[in-house]
């Protein structure tokens, strides 16, 4: 079952704080107020903020399972709604690792957005959380119930189901992204992302669509691999991450040496978008060839050239890496060598941007941006397609 957008109501708690503890989560169609999934498990002994994190963390991962693009999460709990809005700092250490947890996930769709809802309109989430916690008081233990798409011929929209918007609600949807009105600085350190396009090929210079095609550097790309290598070092990188595609390991190997040597590896979702049948060919080309396919594909981010890759599809699995790297790396530098697309699709969700801003943006060959992340979902970008290091190559 795949569905495009989602509600999730999520809550948890504990019989004493810390005690046995719960949570609930319920994935609903936002049109109809139908259940899609639900989720609900016991945590043994764990704090009410614990809970509340493992119910939106239960939420994602079942709205994640059913293909969903856009999600917004309701809760009651006013600390997780704003923490993961980017408008609290999350200062508690134990809830840090569940913050990033949330931020991998939200990687994983569109657009995920957060809502404080009162108790009264949590109820269905709530009374799994209760029931859960019931089994945790019971056994001590920690068990799962997991219903996911289970329909019933009794399901249907919770009566409490509210499918207007409130004006902030309202706005968000407008603007196509929440507002960030925090700027106090962080107490944790970022994990800061020096993204890299690799050097130029001859298909680059030639301006055509270069895929998963493995063409290698031209002798320009080297020198401008080389200058990159140098830009780089200088923010002390303390990892080369590549596509895996030979253009992009070879831009990595010089970053690497240029920083004396740093661990390079490859994450097989930095490659390239799959251009398909396009591949080689010029936009004029295409245009002549292609002039309706062409069409709908600039007309919409679902759209794959033909036998080829649309850049949600690009865009999800990148954010998969993207949080993969966030985890592993925490706090580090991580030089991350990759291609047009992929890069774009980092850019354009770090600023929060719509998918007009693909079609704006310009990212030279061997040009750096820099955008740093924190483990509560906090991101800054500092730099986009910084091209002086190239001026005197």
């Amino acid at each position: 079952m795949t569905v495009v957008r989602v509600i999730i109501e999520a809550d948890g708690g504990a019989r004493g704080n810390p005690g046995p503890a719960g949570y609930g989560a319920v994935v609903r169609d936002p049109e109809t107020g139908e259940v899609l999934a639900e989720r609900s498990a016991a945590l043994g002994v764990a704090t009410n903020n614990v809970a509340e994190y493992r119910g939106l963390i239960a939420g994602l991962e079942a709205a994640a399972e059913l293909g969903a693009a856009q999600v917004e999460a309701r809760m009651d709990s006013k600390l997780v709604v704003e923490q993961m809005s980017g408008r609290w700092q999350i200062k508690h250490p134990g809830l840090r690792p569940l913050a990033a947890e949330v931020a991998a996930l939200v990687r994983r769709f569109d657009r995920v957005t957060y809502t404080w809802i009162p108790r009264e309109r949590n109820r269905a989430a709530d009374a799994l959380a209760n029931a859960a916690m019931d089994a945790a008081a019971a056994t001590g233990g920690a068990g799962e119930t997991v219903i996911v798409a289970t329909i019933t011929e009794t399901s249907g929209p919770d009566p409490l189901f509210d499918t207007a918007e409130p004006a902030a609600k309202a706005q968000t949807a407008a603007t196509g992204r929440p507002a960030r009105e925090d700027w106090a600085p962080r107490s944790s350190p970022a994990t800061r992302l020096v993204l890299v396009r690799h050097g130029e090929t001859e298909l680059t210079a030639q301006k055509r669509y270069s895929g998963r095609g493995d063409v290698p550097l031209s002798e320009v790309g080297e020198r401008q691999a080389a200058l990159a290598g140098v830009r780089v070092a200088g923010l002390r990188p303390d990892r080369v991450v590549s596509s895996p595609l030979s253009r992009c390991r070879a831009t990595a190997a010089a970053v690497a040496e240029a920083a004396g040597g740093v661990p390079v590896s490859v994450e097989k979702d930095l490659i390239e978008c799959d251009f398909g049948a396009w591949e080689g060919l010029t936009f004029s080309d295409v245009r002549e060839r292609y002039p309706a396919e062409l069409d709908a594909w600039l007309g919409s981010t679902s759209v794959a050239p033909p036998k080829g890759e649309s850049f949600q599809q690009v865009a999800k699995r990148v954010r998969g890496a993207m949080g993969r790297l966030q985890q592993a790396y925490e706090g580090q530098t991580v030089a991350v060598v990759s291609h047009v697309s992929p890069i774009k699709l980092i850019l354009r969700d770090a600023l929060a941007a719509g998918d007009a801003f693909l079609y704006r943006l310009l990212l030279d060959p061997a040009g750096i941006s820099i955008v740093d992340v924190w483990p509560d979902g906090g991101v800054s970008v500092r730099t986009v397609n910084d091209t002086s290091h190239l001026l005197d190559g």
